[in-house]
């Protein structure tokens, strides 16, 4: 497996998935080892010199007037882990964890922090060894950083807390035994190093990008063979259509669903019959699709561009031999973005769910009355468009936006904070909502096409057919439709659906 070289510069979300979901282990590069180094050496040298320096040699927030002699310094560093880890809630999944992990290293990487490069070098350790440090999912206003789960995951390096490790529940100290480490102790500035930054909220924003952009390829997908199955038009992917509205997020969902009905034989039958247009839900989705899409691309950048950033405080530049203070920390360019995604995402769902609807009620469709024979003994999926318009409506209610909301901290010093992580935690949700709402939709238009014998679909509606038909067969007659939605999730969710696709009609946009 690949190793993820983590340095000054050039993180992308790819890595990020491949350490978070896929297990690649990290190693720090050799220009960041030497910038950590020249860092840490500044540090300790102002200690000497008996320097007033926020967080290094005063308290913290509101007490960052209260000045800490040498003798101390170490007590301060433990202090502020142990005072800052107030979250509360579930723990965040392993995935997560994963990710913060990363990208706490890879921000302490560009050595703007003063910390240790042995600090450093035993996060990599507890990522590596597979340590997932038990870290709250609640508690964060997402300015001064992620004060609290990050504290929490540092907790472990000093033996404290709690971690997972090979499904095991330990203390810090357990867990740093179990993979032949020892407890740390911090020295000037380390713990404010470790608690402050934005990786919790971008972690969590860097996994939902990522699953929302496989969403957007597999939207297509059920629309396209929405479509075929209520008998709707190709007309509405023409390239004309979209060179007139250059959106580019429009032309990439159009021509998606182009090439996934090509050669189809349903659409083809009925070429001269008398509708004049689709239903909006068919008509209109490229351009519903598309704005997800441009929405997906902006939040992507956003996401890189803080996976590579600094954002403690405060900042050590040691190259001027100077620090500045400074608010790098406030994460309301994540908030902003985790928001936006969150109403981008939510709409998939949105008309996904009226599609379902299409697809179910014999007066919209054609088509049996919620696509099972002998209704009335038999409810077929009528519950399933249920189910999505609850979570359609649940959706609606966790997108209202966190960004605009503050409340002022640490005695009105941080009067405005940003609430990113839980923009970000919402988001998060609501990709996972939309994710069954999807599954719900292909598993109705895989029934529906079981109806179309005697004609053959597109080429790529066909290869998502058969994917879904090896793992749920036919609904002949009623059976519990949770187990099949869970089954086409993961279909999904382990890219099948995606390969079967793009291996006959080339890859998706």
């Amino acid at each position: 497996m690949k190793t993820i070289y983590l340095g000054v510069e050039g993180m992308t979300l790819g890595n990020l998935i491949a350490i978070a979901r896929h297990g690649n282990q990290a190693q720090l590069t050799a220009d960041a080892e030497k910038q950590i180094k020249k860092s840490r050496h500044l540090i300790e040298r102002w200690v000497q010199e008996e320097r007033k320096i926020y967080g290094i040699t005063t308290g913290f927030g509101a007490l960052s007037d209260v000045s800490i002699s040498k003798s101390d310094t170490r007590q301060l560093q433990k202090n502020i882990l142990m005072s800052h880890a107030a979250g509360v809630g579930r723990p965040f999944d392993e995935e997560t964890v994963r990710a913060i992990l990363a990208l706490r290293i890879k921000d302490l990487a560009k050595g703007h922090s003063g910390i240790k490069l042995s600090t450093v070098q035993q996060l990599v350790a507890l990522l590596n060894w597979g340590v997932c440090p038990l870290i709250p999912e609640k508690g964060s206003v997402g300015a001064s950083g992620d004060l609290a789960p990050l504290a929490h995951l540092a907790l472990v390096l000093i033996g404290l807390g709690e971690a997972l490790y090979k499904s095991q529940r330990l203390t810090g100290r357990q867990a740093l035994n179990k993979c032949g480490l020892k407890p740390l102790q911090l020295e000037a500035g380390e713990g404010l190093a470790l608690v402050n930054g934005t990786q919790v909220m971008t972690a969590i924003g860097g996994l939902a990008v990522y699953d929302a952009g496989l969403l957007a390829k597999l939207t297509d997908m059920a629309a396209a063979m929405s479509l075929e199955v209520l008998m709707g038009s190709r007309t509405e992917f023409d390239p004309n259509i979209h060179q007139v509205r250059p959106h580019p997020g429009q032309a990439a969902a159009a021509d998606n669903m182009a090439r996934m009905t090509q050669n189809s034989e349903i659409i083809t039958s009925h070429e001269d019959c008398s509708r004049v247009q689709d239903a909006y839900t068919l008509r209109c989705s490229p351009q519903v699709h598309g704005a997800t899409r441009d929405a997906i691309r902006y939040c992507l950048g956003v996401i890189e561009t803080e996976m590579n950033s600094a954002t403690n405080n405060p900042l050590i530049f040691p190259d001027a031999d100077t620090f500045l203070l400074g608010g790098n920390f406030h994460g309301q360019p994540v908030a902003l973005a985790m928001d936006f995604l969150a109403m981008a995402v939510a709409e998939l769902a949105d008309i996904s769910e009226r599609r379902i609807e299409r697809l179910v009620n014999p007066k919209l469709s054609g088509l049996p009355a919620f696509l099972v024979d002998d209704g009335g003994l038999n409810s077929g999926f009528m519950l399933v468009q249920y189910t999505a318009a609850a979570l359609v409506s649940e959706n609606k209610v966790l997108c209202h936006p966190a960004s605009i909301d503050s409340i002022p901290t640490s005695a009105n010093k941080e009067d405005h904070v940003s609430m990113g992580t839980i923009c970000a935690r919402k988001c998060r949700e609501i990709v996972r909502n939309t994710e069954n709402v999807i599954a719900i939709e292909l598993l109705c238009a895989a029934q529906a096409l079981d109806l179309f014998t005697n004609m053959k679909p597109g080429e790529g509606t066909l290869a998502v057919y058969r994917v879904i038909r090896k793992a749920v067969p036919h609904l002949e007659k009623d059976r519990i439709l949770s187990t099949d939605i869970a089954a086409v999730k993961q279909l999904m969710r382990s890219g099948k659906i995606l390969s079967a696709v793009e291996k006959k009609v080339g890859d998706l946009q």
